[in-house]
């Protein structure tokens, strides 16, 4: 035993030796190639005093980035996390310069511009050298990825022998989208899980479809998922007239206020109440543990302090900060490179991707995910019982480029390799994994709305209602995820406009989109419309919206039948009757009649729900925000997410049985925590879903 102690202590104590030598030689280099770096004094030096101020500059370096980095970066918490990691050069500038100042031997300098360059350079082949030496040693290698990953557990307490259980969210994957990309070999790792990788391996995991609720998005899919209850959800943003404002389910305020109705409604505080962490989520799931939660972002202490201690868990080790930084930039140069070639080629459809949206993609394709991974990485190696994190990724270009674009097929290459990552890290884990994969959501492709006719929802509205129409249709904003996540990181205010709407009686119609999927609601009146009083006061507003081409379907209440669904000529279809007469769901598939009853139930159902056109043959919707890949209502993909598990666990649904909505989706997550033998989740009451 104490052998092999001794033996690890070398081998430690060799892989520093050759970091630093490594460093040196980097350091002798750069002096080499910049002009405003050297190593010798104004007199000159011999080539033997050279090496040794590299060698006491390059020990200095690496012993202030260990001891003194951690520190600035936990000093700098309050600063928003994009400023952070742009502070990520000049900080290691300064370590640089201060190494050659503590220099005994008082021979380096550097211009300031020069010593952010090579402090970067110098972190960059520190981390790739200490990692190729550890490559081979399995205690090393954990060792690294607990010290980066989650240096806020100094100790690790005891593990249950038990499986944990680690669920990884592929946001805005479909099930259709994830089976293409395995086929088409861009993700290796789901494909030997499968059992079709070119290893000829055993299927270890079963990949289920399942079918989202109307709002197919992540605000009710994810709070369905991690609390159990997505009931009074209708869409992304909605109107709630007793509030007098608009709930936006990206928004931290909107979103603390949804996960405590969700507490209240389904009776437990979520998935992840026991021994869990929350990972890159807009809701908790009830975990202790929190990181880039939207929930609590608003808070300046308390929980909010951990989430943002996400940031320092993967920035404190400053060649993981430079690394990401450089992904950033490329990022960044990557969507300007590839919007451009969109707009040479005229490709259609497309949309803007001007302004702040290459750094936003930026974000979520790199800073999001490798502080998401590295937090999730520490969960395991400090043996958490349940861990659920959403990478982003994917939906956020999916939105701009498409869902099938080579854009979007990148980002799919990229997070199979973080699932890869994670899945070795899990074998070096003091406990076994189960680690199960699912989306919240798919996306349908499409054109826009005002892209198609020139005018938007809101336009068509006023129409119909006689009100003055704008010449030009102006372009509404997105309701992307991973905008919201950006704003949190700056800790700026969330957009203004509609969502901050205040109405005095007598407005004009509120109008918002969630995808493909409008929803209009009238102020000035205190309750939900019904269909009667609308046609009383707007008389032309209902035909001109279900005869609209990009017009699928209306949901509205009714005096007479309770509620009505309304399509172009004069179509109208009572609730109860829709199983034996689709009407205008009849192209929707099945299971759209069960999903719009239960909206039709929820107190903040809009006056008028407006569904777009959707062509079965294509899978194509028409958003009525500015994407070419949406969810959000119903029609394609969009509805159609997947659930990736490991044949250890049961299977989610009886065999041909359909796997529906995302509260049934937490009842089969819950069950498979059970699975694991650990400490049983207080019993939630099972509520009936409303018909």
């Amino acid at each position: 035993m104490r052998g092999e102690r001794w033996r690890r202590v070398a081998s430690q104590i060799g892989r520093s030796v050759a970091v630093w030598a490594v460093s040196t030689l980097t350091m002798l280099l750069l002096a080499g190639i910049l002009p405003d770096f050297r190593l010798r004094s104004a007199d000159g030096d011999s080539a033997t005093d050279i090496a040794v101020t590299a060698a006491l500059g390059a020990g200095a370096f690496g012993l202030l980035s260990a001891l003194v980095w951690p520190l600035l970066v936990r000093l700098l918490l309050l600063v928003p996390a994009l400023v952070l990691g742009l502070l990520v050069f000049f900080l290691n500038g300064a370590l640089l310069w201060l190494a050659l100042r503590v220099n005994p031997v008082e021979r380096g300098a550097a211009a300031p511009e020069t010593a952010v360059v090579v402090a970067a350079v110098m972190s960059a082949v520190a981390s790739a050298t200490g990692a190729a030496l550890a490559v081979r040693d399995d205690d090393a290698y954990r060792r690294r990825l607990y010290r980066l990953a989650d240096r806020r557990r100094r100790s690790t307490p005891p593990c249950p022998p038990t499986p944990g259980t680690v669920f990884l969210q592929l946001d805005g994957v479909g099930h259709d989208v994830l089976l293409d990309a395995v086929g088409k070999g861009l993700m290796p790792t789901v494909a030997r899980w499968l059992g079709t990788g070119t290893g000829g391996d055993r299927p270890s995991h079963r990949l289920t479809p399942w079918r989202t609720d109307w709002s197919s998005q992540t605000g009710a899919s994810q709070l369905g998922i991690l609390h159990g209850s997505n009931h009074d959800v209708p869409a992304f943003r909605w109107y709630e007239k007793a509030r007098g404002e608009v709930m936006v389910c990206n928004r931290p305020t909107s979103a603390a206020e949804l996960q405590a109705r969700a507490i209240e409604y389904a009776g437990h505080a979520g998935l992840l109440a026991t021994d869990g962490a929350s990972r890159g989520n807009l809701f908790s799931g009830g975990a202790g543990e929190q990181a880039l939660v939207l929930s609590i972002a608003t808070r300046r202490r308390g929980p909010a302090a951990r989430s943002r201690a996400g940031y320092f868990a993967y920035f404190s080790d400053p060649a993981n900060a430079v690394r990401t930084a450089l992904s950033f930039i490329a990022e960044v140069c990557r969507e300007i490179g590839q919007s451009t070639r969109t707009r040479l080629r005229k490709q259609r459809p497309r949309v803007s991707r001007g302004g702040l949206y290459p750094f936003v993609r930026a974000f979520a394709t790199v800073v999001e995910r490798d502080v998401v991974v590295s937090a999730v990485t520490g969960d395991l190696l400090a043996g958490r019982t349940a861990v659920y994190a959403d990478l982003v990724a994917y939906d956020e270009v999916a939105h701009h480029s498409g869902p099938a674009s080579r854009d979007a097929e990148k980002v799919l290459q990229r997070l199979d390799r973080a699932l890869a990552l994670i899945e070795n890290v899990a074998e070096h884990a003091p406990r076994p994994y189960r680690i199960v994969v699912l989306s919240d959501h798919g996306q349908s492709p499409g054109e826009t709305f005002r892209s198609r006719y020139g005018l938007t929802l809101g336009d068509l509205v006023r129409a119909g209602c006689g009100l003055p129409v704008p010449r030009r249709a102006r372009r509404t904003h997105s309701g992307a995820e991973a905008r919201a996540a950006v704003r949190a990181a700056l800790r700026r205010p969330v957009e203004e406009g509609a969502e901050h709407f205040r109405p005095t009686r007598g407005s004009d119609p509120v109008v918002l989109a969630s995808g493909n999927l409008g929803l209009v609601s009238f102020p000035d009146v205190p309750h939900r419309m019904t269909r009667e009083e609308i046609d009383a006061r707007h008389p032309a507003l209902l035909p001109t919206l279900a005869n609209h081409p990009g017009v699928g379907f209306l949901l509205v209440r009714s005096e007479r039948h309770g509620g009505v669904v309304l399509g172009a000529y004069g179509a109208e279809i009572p609730l109860d009757e829709l199983d034996d007469n689709p009407g205008p769901l009849a192209a929707f598939g099945p299971g759209a009649a069960d999903v719009v009853r239960r909206t039709h139930t929820f107190p903040h159902t809009a006056d008028i729900m407006v569904n777009s056109f959707h062509d079965p043959a294509d899978g194509e919707v028409l958003a009525f925000e500015e994407q070419i890949g949406s969810h959000g209502g119903l029609g394609g993909a969009q509805s159609r997410p997947f659930l990736l598990s490991p044949l250890a666990l049961s299977a989610p649904v009886a065999d041909a049985a359909e796997l529906a909505g995302a509260e049934r989706i937490h009842q089969v997550l819950r069950r498979w925590l059970t699975e694991s033998d650990e400490p049983g989740l207080p019993a939630a009451p099972d509520r009936e879903r409303a018909a």
